[in-house]
């Protein structure tokens, strides 16, 4: 699906505001990169749409605060699964 600028940080605002989804997952839902979501909803939708902007902004500071646990969720996990697949050998 194509978007005008205006259009595709709106959607992408829209998208994170409702579902508080990262800028990863923004991104693989919109089939863009993240650098592009990014750009969008910090830069556009600051000067396009100031109120969906400050609820977008409140999530990614709070996903930005998470983002080291969930790195280390996820090593975690990756460590026992490994593990358990040893086990099962």
């Amino acid at each position: 699906m194509r978007f005008d600028s205006y259009q595709r940080s709106s959607a992408l605002g829209q998208y994170i505001a409702e579902n508080r989804a990262t800028v990863r997952e923004a991104a693989a839902q919109f089939g863009i990169s993240k650098s592009t979501v990014h750009k969008d909803v910090t830069e556009k939708l600051r000067r396009d749409n100031p109120a969906l902007y400050a609820a977008v902004a409140e999530i990614l500071a709070q996903n930005k605060a998470e983002r080291h646990l969930r790195g280390g969720e996820a090593t975690r996990q990756k460590y026992l699964n490994l593990r358990e697949h040893r086990v099962e050998k």
